[in-house]
C-alpha cells in the first residue's frame, strides 16, 4: 500500500520526498546481488524467540542497490522454503533463493531476478496508477493471480515475467477508495479465491469477497482495534490466515495474525478470526504486508511474513519467519 505506512516522515522534508518519488524500473528482468542483514525478534533480547502463539525461526533485512528494489507487498513461499516470489507496489516482480542454517532458521537470500510486471498488450506497465501491485496468490492449475489496487483489477500471469489475462473482478470493486482496495488474496487447493479489501481507517470491518462456482459472493471480513488487513494466506490444514496492520504516530505500527476456519467461509458470511500473535515495538517490525504460510520438513507450519518499505529511507525491507505453536 503505497504511501500509508510513513513511521517519522514528518521529521523532514527529505524523507517524504523520498517515499513519493517512484523510482526506476528495470526494462528487462536483472539480477539483484542482494544484502541480506540477520535481525532478532527483540533488538535488546537476543535470547527471546516467542510471541503470542509464534515461535521466532528468523528474519532478514533485506537491500539491493536497484533503485526499484523494496515496495514489497503480495509474498509466495515455494513449498519446499527454497524460494520466494513477490510484486511491490511499483509494478515489479521478484523471485529470491532462500537459504536456512543448520537449526533451520532464516539465514540468507539471493541473488534474485526482478523485472517489470507486464499488460495483456504484453508490454510492461508504464503508468504509475497501473503498477500498484498488492497482493500474490497461486493460480489454480498453475501460475498466478495479481491484485492491483488505484487502478483496481485481478490479472492471471502464467509466470510472473509474463503476459496476464484480466479476471472476472468482484461487483462493486470500483467503488472502492483509490489506496483501499484488495490487499489481502488468497487461493485454496480446490480452486476457491478469498479476496479482503483493506477498508476504511474508520469502519470495524472491510468487504470481502468469494470466488467459488465461477462467480463471486460478499462476505464481511470483522478485524476492530485499528488494524486492517493487508494479507492473507492458506494454512496446510485449509484454514485462513490475515495479516493485519495498524500504525498511528504515537505507537507506530502493530501487526496481528488471526485465523479463519475454512468451514467459515461462505456466501454472506461474517468472518470473525481468532488471534494467533500481536507484535509491537520494540519487535523487529516494519510495515508488514506480505505474508504466506507453508508446512516445514519437520511438520510446523512456518509464516513467512515481508515489509513494504515505501522507499522511504526511514523503513526497510523485512523478511520474517515464524511457526505455529501446535
Amino acid at each position: 500500500m503505497t504511501g500509508r505506512f510513513l513511521p517519522l516522515a514528518m521529521l523532514g522534508a527529505l524523507a517524504l520526498a523520498a517515499c513519493l518519488a517512484a523510482p526506476a524500473s528495470p526494462g528487462r528482468a536483472e539480477t539483484l546481488a542482494l544484502q541480506a542483514e540477520p535481525i532478532p525478534l527483540h533488538p535488546g533480547q537476543a535470547d527471546l524467540n516467542e510471541v503470542g502463539g509464534l515461535i521466532w525461526r528468523g528474519g532478514l533485512a533485506l537491500s539491493a542497490a536497484p533503485a526499484g528494489f523494496g515496495g514489497l507487498s503480495g509474498l509466495l513461499v515455494a513449498p519446499d522454503g527454497s524460494r520466494l516470489e513477490a510484486v511491490s507496489d511499483r509494478g515489479l516482480w521478484l523471485s529470491l533463493p532462500l537459504r536456512y542454517d543448520a537449526a533451520g532458521l532464516l539465514a540468507g537470500a539471493g541473488p534474485g531476478r526482478m523485472g517489470r510486471l507486464k499488460g495483456p498488450d504484453g508490454a510492461p506497465l508504464a503508468k504509475r496508477r497501473d503498477r500498484d501491485a498488492e497482493a500474490l496468490a497461486r493460480a489454480p492449475g498453475g501460475g498466478f493471480v495479481v491484485a492491483f489496487e488505484h487502478n483496481h483489477r485481478l490479472w492471471r500471469y502464467p509466470a510472473l515475467a509474463g503476459t496476464p489475462q484480466a479476471l472476472a473482478p468482484p461487483p462493486g470493486l470500483e467503488d472502492a477508495g483509490e489506496n483501499s482496495a484488495m490487499e489481502s488474496l488468497a487461493a485454496f487447493p480446490k480452486g476457491d479465491l478469498l479476496a479482503i479489501l483493506e477498508g476504511s481507517d474508520r469502519a470495524e470491518a472491510s468487504p470481502a469477497y468469494l470466488w467459488r462456482g465461477g462467480a463471486w459472493s460478499r462476505l464481511t471480513y470483522e478485524r476492530g482495534g485499528g488494524f486492517r488487513p493487508t494479507g492473507a494466506a492458506v494454512l496446510p490444514d485449509g484454514d485462513l490466515v490475515v495479516l493485519e496492520r495498524r500504525f498511528n504516530l504515537l505507537e507506530g505500527v502493530r501487526i496481528r495474525l488471526v485465523r479463519l476456519p475454512a468451514a467459515a467461509l461462505r456466501p454472506g458470511a461474517r468472518l470473525r478470526g481468532t488471534t494467533i500473535a500481536t507484535l509491537a515495538p520494540p519487535l523487529s517490525l516494519d510495515n508488514m504486508e506480505g505474508i504466506d504460510a507453508r508446512r516445514s520438513e519437520t511438520g510446523e507450519t512456518l509464516f513467512y511474513l515481508v515489509s513494504d518499505d515505501n522507499f522511504n529511507p526511514l523503513q526497510r525491507t523485512l523478511l520474517m519467519v515464524f511457526a505455529l505453536k501446535e
